[in-house]
């Protein structure tokens, strides 16, 4: 399995087979932690082929620098994921989209977007939280 587009937005949809992403990003500045973001998209198109049909285990999980999940009790997120590929099909491709609201993040560094398949690592997209100075009055 392969996976094409691993990213982080605004917004994502599936339009008709189509991955629409508006607003990927890496950083998140805050002026005060902890800090809430309110909504944000993981957006994946995985591009499978005949040896990976049959039943897997997707997860998604945000972690810290350390490994932690952002959230211990939620994480990782666990779905079912069948492959069977039309027949005489070489490949075919699907957009998945995990929608997230109201992520705490306690304190700056350095997190990513752990994706795994059957338990495995297939995709860790990277996210920075910094803290910016407040304005002088």
């Amino acid at each position: 399995m392969d996976i094409q587009v691993a990213v982080l937005c605004d917004y994502a949809a599936d339009y008709q087979g189509k991955l629409c992403v508006q607003g990927a990003f890496d950083t998140l500045f805050a002026r005060q932690f902890p800090v809430v973001h309110p909504m944000c998209s993981l957006a994946l198109r995985l591009c499978m082929t005949p040896e990976d049909a049959g039943d897997h285990k997707l997860g998604i999980s945000i972690v810290d620098e350390d490994g932690v999940a952002l959230d211990p009790e939620r994480m990782p997120i666990v779905g079912d994921l069948t492959v069977a590929l039309p027949e005489g099909a070489a490949f075919f491709t699907r957009n998945l989209i995990m929608n997230f609201q109201g992520l705490k993040f306690d304190k700056t560094g350095n997190y990513s977007v752990d994706v795994t398949l059957d338990g495995e690592l297939i995709s860790r997209t990277p996210l920075r939280l910094v803290q910016v100075q407040q304005d002088a009055q």
